[in-house]
């Protein structure tokens, strides 16, 4: 690992962390699937931090970035809506009417 814990703290765009990693990535990938990828590294960040607070500098580092190289591969062969990592997907909406809640004229007779 080239950079440190404190270098990694001061990133804040996709390609930098991918930089800072040195991990090779699809720039069309990253623009399309950008806010998720970083939700997921986001939260791999949370459970590595909660799991591993006495671990060595060089060892969380490689531990993020495992995380980025999956929460990357996640979104090459899953999308979005699958993930469903924003609290949105959760939301039921409020505004559809099913067609199951729909009675016909034929249960009126």
């Amino acid at each position: 690992m080239v950079g440190t814990l404190s270098e990694f703290q001061k990133l804040t765009d996709a390609e930098q962390y991918f930089d800072f990693f040195d991990l090779a990535y699809d720039p069309q990938v990253v623009n399309i699937n950008r806010l998720h990828i970083l939700k997921k590294f986001s939260q791999s960040l949370e459970e590595i931090d909660t799991k591993f607070v006495e671990a060595a500098e060089e060892q969380k580092l490689s531990f993020y970035r495992e995380a980025l190289e999956n929460s990357y591969a996640t979104l090459q062969t899953s999308n979005a809506i699958e993930q469903k990592l924003f609290k949105v997907f959760h939301q039921k909406p409020q505004n559809i009417v099913m067609l199951s809640d729909i009675g016909t004229d034929e249960e009126d007779e």
